[in-house]
């Protein structure tokens, strides 16, 4: 999810609540203690240099059960954030402390934002000698050609 649709999506809400990816909710006394930007800087196994930015949204649990976040005021630190940083509109990643810090791609599912598990990938599978993926084909669904041989045919 991109800045802008976060910020769509807030317009809308009475609540801001994030679900984690086994389904159970970020506790609703959060707080988003860091919006900021992050910026890559790598070289992949290939050797191609890349740069990569995303949106950082930190959230925190604190014990202050009192505390809710509205919508309202997640997009003031939004805007403040754009405003002073001079943030685009980027990709959102969304740091959340469970065992240890994790790393989500961020979702909405029509109610309440996802946080969704962020995979690594190779960025040149095609200097990496990584083969192409087979396509797996069922035997049955290949036609049959009138070439073919058949017990007693002849043709062996």
């Amino acid at each position: 999810m991109k800045l802008s649709e976060i910020k769509k999506q807030l317009g809308t809400l009475e609540n801001v609540a994030f679900v984690l990816p086994n389904g159970t909710y970020v506790p609703e006394h959060f707080h988003v203690t860091e919006v900021g930007l992050i910026t890559k800087n790598f070289i992949d196994c290939g050797g191609k240099v890349r740069k990569e930015t995303v949106t950082n949204f930190q959230l925190w649990d604190a014990n202050d059960f009192e505390h809710r976040l509205k919508p309202k005021k997640l997009l003031d630190i939004i805007e403040l954030s754009e405003k002073v940083l001079g943030m685009e509109d980027h990709e959102i990643e969304v740091e959340y402390q469970s065992e240890t810090i994790g790393k989500y791609d961020l979702g909405f599912n029509g109610t309440d934002f996802t946080l969704l598990n962020k995979q690594t990938a190779c960025l040149a599978q095609d200097q990496c000698g990584i083969p192409e993926s087979k396509q797996k084909v069922k035997l049955s669904e290949i036609p049959s050609q009138n070439n073919s041989c058949t017990p007693g045919g002849g043709c062996c």
